[in-house]
């Protein structure tokens, strides 16, 4: 079983009823660091990352990328690097991120439907390895760009293979319905622009991503089978050696009990056997899962507050509220997204329903509907699991609240990767022009 099968980090232990992560007690932690509070197993991540390499160890010519934007840090970023993996960029902030963290640029793509100037420009002063160029008016911005840094620039081309995976219609992105990328009825006009007229621009191979939470692998293996076939047309036609395909990622991971995603070595297995029925030359294949790579290694802690009970044409309906919610994890509030949660320390009495709510002032803010759990009382902690991805990423400052600390647990050690925000990080960016001044 590989890591994104498992709904708790594998260092996960219950000792007397109490819950341990990274050999870290959570209660403990909750109480040194505060909550609400963001834990990363650094075995669970690192797990994964092996379970990647391990399940594509016979296939030579495939790449790991991270995908960043399910969650960047400085430390995140240097155990991917250390764990051999690249790195899918999206924005500026996660391209500077990577680079102070140390990571070997070239390794680095940057990706994304509406990069700017100044973003362009940083990339290339960074010397980014790769760009994923989305549409017609990139293409010419970035020639552009480094025709006056005298400069030439790697590309992929990102096209939507019009493959509709199943899973929530906010996160397919390879249907063609999209605002990704080109579409298979434009490609010839871009590549013939980037061989006659956009002489800055080295084209390398095309580029899909198809979704995110996938279960289904056959969807995998149809968007392998598009893209060598694209490829081969694309070299044929204008006397090409495109040699680079980047399949995105998507893989899912367990959300809940009723969540039953695919092994890693089984999306390897689709993978390698649509490359061989279709190409007799593998070109270099990229990889850039993001949500299975760090997703089950984090957790959230939150403390309990205030509880009400509602009486709905006679049956009870219990509402538990934590001192987070959608402002450190907008998924449940985005799309229904579905979580499952432990008590850190169970309690020895009998199990009640209860609607986990969150503390920010919108009806919607519901973290968990209807859980069973202990009896809950003010200041008892909340772990709620595989919230690795997309939270942290996600948060705001919505109600004007802070956002919360990061943490990494590994061999019984816990460290500070991001320090909780303060009231005064809040108003740092705040002017008041001099005539509203008293």
């Amino acid at each position: 079983m590989s890591v994104n099968q498992s709904l708790k980090p594998i260092t996960w232990e219950n000792k007397s009823g109490k819950i341990f992560i990274g050999g870290c007690d959570l209660e403990e932690l909750a109480e040194k660091y505060g909550t609400p509070l963001y834990v990363i197993d650094e075995a669970t991540l690192r797990g994964i990352c092996r379970d990647y390499k391990e399940a594509f160890k016979e296939y030579k010519n495939v790449k790991m990328m991270y995908a960043s934007k399910a969650l960047c840090t400085s430390a995140i970023a240097r155990i991917l690097d250390e764990e051999g993996f690249g790195f899918d960029t999206v924005s500026q902030g996660e391209i500077y991120t990577v680079y102070k963290s140390g990571v070997d640029m070239q390794k680095v793509l940057f990706n994304g439907n509406n990069k700017s100037k100044n973003e362009i420009e940083l990339a290339l002063d960074l010397n980014v390895g790769r760009f994923s160029v989305d549409n017609f008016y990139e293409a010419e911005l970035l020639n552009k760009i480094a025709e006056e840094k005298e400069v030439n620039v790697d590309i992929l081309l990102r096209i939507t293979p019009g493959i509709e995976c199943h899973t929530h219609e906010y996160i397919q992105t390879g249907q063609i319905d999209s605002k990704f990328g080109f579409d298979l009825t434009q490609i010839d006009d871009i590549v013939s622009l980037i061989i006659n007229k956009y002489k800055n621009l080295n084209l390398r191979g095309i580029h899909a991503h198809i979704g995110s939470q996938i279960f289904e692998l056959k969807s995998f293996g149809d968007e392998v089978e598009i893209l060598i076939k694209e490829l081969s047309r694309i070299n044929k036609k204008f006397g090409l050696n495109l040699d680079e395909m980047n399949i995105g990622g998507g893989l899912g991971v367990k959300y809940t009990e009723n969540d039953t995603p695919p092994d890693v070595k089984d999306l390897a297995k689709v993978v390698a056997k649509a490359m061989h029925k279709y190409s007799d030359k593998i070109p270099t294949i990229y990889l850039e899962p993001g949500r299975s790579i760090i997703s089950t290694s984090g957790v959230t802690l939150y403390t309990v507050g205030s509880s009400k009970e509602v009486n709905l044409d006679g049956k009870i309906k219990k509402y538990v509220a934590v001192d987070g919610g959608m402002a450190d994890n907008p998924r449940p509030s985005m799309y229904q997204a579905q979580y499952a949660a432990d008590l850190a320390a169970a309690k020895n009495v009998q199990t009640e329903k209860v609607t986990l709510a969150g503390r920010y002032c919108e009806s919607g803010d519901i973290l968990i509907n209807e859980i069973e759990l202990p009896h809950l009382e003010c200041g008892d902690i909340i772990c709620v699991y595989n919230t690795g991805a997309y939270n942290y990423s996600m948060a705001s400052n919505y109600n004007r609240v802070e956002k919360p600390a990061m943490v990494l647990v590994n061999n019984s050690q816990s460290d500070m990767i991001i320090n909780r925000e303060s009231l005064d990080d809040l108003i740092s960016h705040d002017c008041i022009p001099d005539r509203l001044r008293k």
